[in-house]
């Protein structure tokens, strides 16, 4: 039975991928921070089913920000894969949190890389890399060879750890690959990031639990996909005969309004847009009531206009594809928002 150790495991995509590696036979672990109140409901189901057999799963407590842990916890594991998929990763946080952001996510891999390196463990190593790498994209359709132009502090500190994962390849021989993961939501995603800020406020607002939303740049334009398509990519990646880095993106884009005005289509609400800039919102013409809104405190110092994904290399080599539209992504984080909050769509 193969181990894996997953950093990040009670994120949005830590719980995905222990749901897919239990699945394949994999004794999972993964490193969880220490905190006051505990961060697993994403995870919980894996542990709460006293009806199931006892699924190949641990937890051990551990920080990117902590070496001696990293340490502890590879030399009690001794995995077959690692999968880094931890980090302080919300872009707009990063701008007030540069430091703290540079420091897990940056230095957080170099730690853990250098933690495997001294450890005596021969493991294989999967870094999660982003589209915000390219930021500023110097090319229409960004691919393993698009130059990088992040804007971001979060986006600097995953090309450092990008480029250090590639190190690590090159100077100690180590199996260690890039996932460049283009935008990947689901009803799992934290609910501070845009998508599933839209449809937790418009299920909360059909429930007569908010008033109105309030968004920043509704014309940033991004490639989204599913994220339980995008975790078996990353395993993919980590089963090839020799490491290399991968895009994975589903090749099409929509912007902030489209996937809005896809929600509230979705919803049922007519609706009327109204004002422009920071002064626009959006009403119900049922009720002419105001139910979105700019605020201007969600513009970033750096904007990033347009991501969009180049796949072909996962589609040829791994044998990937996205396969969930962005029209398919809004209902099924809706539905699960509206169920979650009593309402019925």
């Amino acid at each position: 039975m193969k181990r894996a150790l997953i950093t990040g495991i009670t994120g949005q995509d830590g719980s995905y991928l222990a749901e897919l590696l239990l699945q394949k036979g994999y004794e999972v672990h993964g490193l969880v921070r220490r905190a006051s109140t505990f961060n697993r409901g994403r995870i919980e189901h894996l542990f709460s089913d006293v009806n199931a057999p006892t699924l190949p799963i641990s937890l051990h407590y551990g920080d990117l920000g902590d070496s001696s842990s990293l340490t502890r916890v590879l030399q009690l594991v001794r995995p077959d894969e690692i999968y880094n998929l931890a980090a302080q990763s919300h872009v707009g946080v990063s701008f007030d949190m540069p430091e703290y952001t540079g420091d897990i996510t940056g230095v957080g891999t170099a730690r853990l890389l250098e933690a495997l390196r001294t450890s005596g463990v021969s493991s294989k190593f999967y870094q999660a890399s982003s589209s915000e790498l390219y930021g500023l994209a110097q090319e229409e359709r960004q691919n393993e060879k698009t130059p990088f132009y992040p804007r971001s502090p979060y986006g600097c500190a995953k090309a450092y750890a990008f480029y250090l994962t590639r190190n690590y390849r090159e100077s100690y021989g180590i199996y260690a690959v890039n996932g460049i993961l283009f935008n990947h939501e689901s009803p799992r995603r934290g609910e501070n990031f845009v998508t599933r800020k839209i449809t937790l406020s418009i299920a909360r607002i059909m429930a007569g639990k908010q008033d109105r939303l309030f968004l920043g740049n509704m014309e940033a334009r991004r490639d989204w996909g599913y994220a339980p398509e995008f975790v078996e990519g990353m395993w993919r990646m980590m089963q090839q005969n020799s490491p290399q880095d991968f895009v994975l993106a589903t090749g099409k884009t929509a912007s902030v309004r489209e996937f809005l005005e896809l929600c509230l289509g979705h919803a049922n609400i007519p609706f009327e847009r109204r004002g422009k800039g920071k002064e626009e919102t959006y009403v119900d013409t049922r009720t002419g009531k105001t139910i979105v809104a700019i605020d201007p405190h969600y513009y970033r110092p750096a904007e990033v206009d347009y991501l969009h994904g180049d796949p072909s290399k996962a589609k040829k080599e791994l044998g990937w594809e996205a396969k969930t539209s962005v029209e398919e992504l809004a209902k099924i984080m809706l539905e699960a928002d509206c169920k979650a909050e009593g309402v019925a769509l």
